[in-house]
């Protein structure tokens, strides 16, 4: 079954990954040692958290099993497994993408993401 994992990324992150073609982290994954994903169920969560204030985002979903064994479960928020990349995001991992503007009730994650 194909497992996907989702990035939020800033507008200036998005581009900067644009041009770079590769996504070293935000300045808070650089703190924490590794690049933060969310999984589909997590997400709502995690924009509410993470990104409230942001007028937009880009959300990108990436296939798990492209990063390979850098991409690691590990326990974080509530004890729930969030998914780590101890590597650099390559472009070419990311299979869509959407921008996602801020509303009264926060960002409206798309319809149509994968869960599992």
């Amino acid at each position: 079954m194909l497992k996907l994992v989702y990035k939020l990324f800033r507008p200036e992150e998005w581009q900067q990954f644009q041009n770079d073609m590769a996504f070293s982290g935000s300045p808070d994954d650089r703190r924490d040692g590794f690049i933060h994903f969310s999984t589909a169920e997590q997400l709502a969560e995690t924009a509410r958290r993470h990104f409230a204030r942001d007028d937009l985002i880009i959300l990108a979903e990436v296939e798990a099993d492209s990063l390979g064994s850098a991409l690691r479960w590990e326990p974080s928020r509530g004890g729930a497994l969030f998914p780590h990349l101890y590597d650099r995001l390559p472009a070419a991992a990311v299979r869509r993408h959407w921008r996602l503007t801020r509303t009264d009730a926060g960002h409206a994650l798309p319809e149509d993401l994968t869960h599992g």
